[in-house]
């Protein structure tokens, strides 16, 4: 790899200098309303004009704004807990699910790990300005490809009100500006994020622009966001099928589509029941409501006499609701699992399972239902697991491991905009480099071209 000379020496191969620029946050709670959609179609291209600035900062400014972003996120924690507490109240109001509300609960434990997972992601390398592979042609001509940002991000979210802070750094250290918009039940929260980030920026002497948040909530301003073509560089998504569905209908900028995740685990018929068993509640109980969690068993039919009664007791105990196919129900008697079962993305303690035919069985399961998001195997034999993981098409294909680990941070990436199912322009967990492209660049010392 070949990086900038942020000193500028060493001739025309050290032009990729990183300059001092600006990044900041525009947190709309006091300005006036935003009532009219010029108003915000402004907000965004004021975005877009700052992005150049914060595009060519330099590591260590980038750097300082992170830092100080994290230090008021800790020194706002009891701030932001009260309006979490509000969010949360108005949530129970109502009618959410149990999984729903730890998506949107933040505790002091998962406020701290949001300061710290904004110092890992200015832990990571600059990825803005790095050369790779630079080639020199017959005719002396040295070719090469730079990492730029993307330009103006656009993320839509639901529930997680640490994306807030997450999004924020990510875009931050690989050079993008950023349309923030939450949802309506994470409101509070956001806002009291937003401001942390706010003074922050203020406090390192950064320009409000390069990061925007939307305190409008309602589908008029969504379906408005969506249609900043030429001002909107890519949209991510995260969030339920409605969203989802929402942006793919009413999308005229480019998306990266982060869809559900109908994750599954395969408890191959050599596998270590114990470990299987661990792994498996795991994989349902530790977080049931994020995309990550296993929605549908397979048990090899070879050890389902076995492992069937021993999980199904596990998963109770946990009080997780199951639901079978006739070959499970066989064996362990539990509700109906339909047709739409297969298909479903729970995001609660409920776990569809069905006995399948070996690992073919399971393959073709899984090509039918899966969301290319996680998929996991347990097994003891290692050419079952190197199929899997050559067959299986998703984002993150485990070997005797939790679904659970299909996270930014788990994966050394600090922290994640979040797990793309599709393939263009990035696939799987999405850090700071995902949040980059690559420009062509040539470095000559006079040539033509006859």
């Amino acid at each position: 790899m070949y990086h900038a000379d942020p000193a500028g020496h060493g001739g025309v191969e050290r032009f990729f200098t990183a300059c001092e620029g600006p990044f900041a946050l525009v947190w709309a709670k006091d300005a006036a309303p935003m009532t009219a959609p010029s108003s915000l179609r402004a907000q965004a291209l004021a975005a877009r004009a700052a992005q150049r600035a914060v595009g060519i900062a330099d590591g260590r400014t980038k750097g300082a704004a992170l830092a100080a972003a994290a230090r008021r996120i800790e020194a706002d924690a009891a701030e932001i807990g009260a309006a979490n507490a509000a969010d949360l109240e108005s949530a129970d109001r109502a009618g959410i699910t149990a999984a729903l509300r730890d998506r949107l609960r933040l505790d002091p434990g998962r406020i701290a790990q949001m300061a710290r997972a904004v110092r890992a992601v200015a832990a990571q390398p600059d990825p803005v300005g790095r050369v790779d592979s630079l080639e020199r042609r017959p005719n002396g001509l040295r070719i090469g490809r730079m990492s730029v940002p993307l330009g103006l991000v656009a993320i839509v979210y639901e529930s997680r009100p640490n994306v807030t802070a997450e999004a924020a750094a990510l875009c931050l250290q690989s050079g993008n500006a950023v349309l923030l918009r939450g949802g309506s039940e994470a409101l509070r929260s956001n806002v009291a994020i937003a401001r942390s980030f706010s003074g922050a920026l203020e406090e390192v002497g950064l320009d409000a622009a390069a990061v925007s948040f939307v305190d409008r909530t309602d589908r008029d301003t969504l379906r408005e966001i969506l249609g900043l073509s030429g001002i909107v560089d890519v949209l991510i998504p995260r969030g339920g099928e409605g969203l989802i569905a929402f942006v793919n209908e009413h999308a005229r900028v480019p998306v990266i589509q982060h869809y559900k995740g109908v994750c599954h685990v395969f408890v191959d018929g050599e596998a270590d029941l114990e470990i299987a068993e661990r792994i498996a509640v795991n994989a349902k109980v530790q977080r049931p409501g994020v995309c990550n969690a296993m929605e549908t068993l397979l048990v090899d039919a070879e050890c389902a006499h076995a492992f069937l009664p021993r999980i199904a007791l596990a998963m109770r105990s946990h009080g997780v609701a199951l639901r079978g196919c006739p070959r499970t129900r066989a064996l362990v008697p539990m509700d109906v699992a339909t047709d739409a079962d297969w298909d479903a993305e729970y995001l609660d303690l409920v776990l569809a399972i069905a006995v399948v035919d070996g690992i073919d069985g399971a393959l073709a399961h899984i090509e039918r239902h899966g969301t290319r998001h996680t998929e996991a195997i347990v097994t003891r034999r290692e050419d079952r697991a190197a199929r899997f993981i050559r067959e299986v098409d998703a984002s993150l294909v485990l070997t005797n491991a939790s679904t659970r680990f299909n996270d930014g941070g788990e994966l050394g990436l600090g922290a994640e905009i979040g797990i793309s199912t599709t393939k263009l322009h990035a696939y799987g967990a999405m850090g700071a480099a995902e949040l980059t492209t690559k420009k062509w660049i040539g470095l000559g010392s006079g040539q033509t071209r006859d």
